[in-house]
């Protein structure tokens, strides 16, 4: 089924992409949460990970990030296998991860949150770059962390990790529980980073919100891509989005 699915790429992506799944299986302890992930993502391209909760979206996030415990199976990233290397040492490649708990510490304030995490290589955003695209956090820099809206958090989460120099970044969750205004915000946040030549892989539960934003989408079921659907193509796949998401 993962082959059939790639093979309904568009053949760029699967010729030049800048990361690259294979057959990727993740445990927790003895549980066995992936079993096969394969995705391919071209550079400056946003890809959404849709399925319900539980179906294994943010364990491939973390795979991807070398954060969970065990996993096995092929991740490419700019042609270096990365399933032996460390976490750290995958940040330093230019790949980045915002969790869905965003991680914001309330003894911190805003400007210590944002340049607590090191700057690991070359690129991402500067200082003068983040405040710019995230206003609100320039406005904010003395208050506690945990003082700013949910919607300012997830700038902050986001802004943090552009510092380090990520220029692909995986996004889980970034709209849940925030107000419809905020999420547009949130959207053309994602949007601008696109057009500035970041990648993105976002797990997204509001797949109305991901159609704004993605190229591509992965539907995630059980651990596995079952499918993938061009952003074109989303509307008159409905059915199938209702029977996946049960929505």
């Amino acid at each position: 089924m993962a082959e059939a699915v790639l093979d309904k790429a568009p053949a760029a992506t699967a010729a030049k992409a800048m990361l690259s799944v294979r057959d990727l299986h993740a445990w927790y302890g003895e549980s066995h949460v992936l079993h096969g992930i394969s995705l391919d993502v071209a550079e400056g391209e946003v890809i959404t990970l849709l399925g319900r909760n539980g179906a294994g979206k943010t364990t491939t996030l973390k795979s991807i990030m070398g954060i969970i415990g065990k996993r096995r199976g092929q991740v490419t990233y700019q042609g270096q296998e990365t399933v032996s290397l460390s976490s750290r040492a995958i940040a330093r490649l230019g790949i980045g991860y915002v969790p869905e708990e965003r991680g914001i510490f309330s003894s911190l304030s805003v400007e210590e949150n944002l340049m607590l995490p090191p700057r690991v290589r070359e690129g991402g955003l500067s200082v003068d770059q983040i405040y710019e695209l995230f206003p609100n956090i320039k406005e904010r820099l003395t208050s506690q962390g945990t003082k700013l809206s949910g919607g300012e958090q997830q700038m902050l989460a986001i802004a943090r990790i552009l510092r380090t120099g990520a220029n692909f970044l995986l996004l889980d969750e970034p709209t849940e529980g925030l107000a419809p205004v905020i999420i547009e915000q949130i959207g053309r946040t994602i949007a601008r980073l696109k057009r500035e030549g970041f990648t993105i892989i976002l797990v997204e539960q509001n797949f109305r919100f991901a159609q704004s934003v993605a190229d591509r989408h992965y539907l995630v079921e059980q651990g596995r891509v079952v499918d993938m659907i061009p952003n074109a193509e989303l509307d008159q796949n409905i059915d199938k989005l209702h029977a996946h998401l049960g929505v």
